[in-house]
């Protein structure tokens, strides 16, 4: 599937998180995991052909919608970080997101909530609490 739009990339983004979420705050999480963690890995794939020869989902230039999937992608990685081994073109993006000035200033300050607080409500199934340090 190819991402021609900046609007097709936000539903596509939109869509996986939608997943996430409904599992996360589903009571069968852990029978859905495997599932949900299979069409994660497979989107996976998808997005590493298609950002391989970009700096950022769109080209050269940042927009929203990298930063929605910065956002989503982080929030896989706690889900699943052995879905991201070997997924070098998209560790290289989120770096590159990262190292924006303004996200990297934020991701180094204490305010930063991803470092304590849990993706989703601390009740749900699946909170997605940050990893320990």
């Amino acid at each position: 599937a190819v991402v021609s739009t900046q609007s097709t990339g936000e539903q596509i983004v939109m869509d996986l998180r939608n997943h996430l979420t409904r599992a996360a705050y589903s009571p069968q999480f852990e029978s859905m995991k495997p599932a949900l963690i299979a069409k994660l890995d497979a989107r996976l794939g998808q997005l590493t052909t298609y950002i391989a020869d970009k700096s950022f989902l769109f080209g050269d230039r940042v927009t929203y919608i990298d930063f929605m999937a910065f956002e989503f992608l982080e929030q896989l990685r706690v889900l699943s970080p052995e879905s991201f081994k070997g997924m070098d073109a998209i560790n290289a993006y989120l770096g590159r997101v990262a190292s924006l000035p303004k996200i990297k200033e934020w991701l180094d300050s204490e305010e930063c909530t991803s470092k304590v607080y849990s993706i989703n409500s601390p009740f749900a199934p699946w909170p997605g609490m940050p990893p320990s340090s």
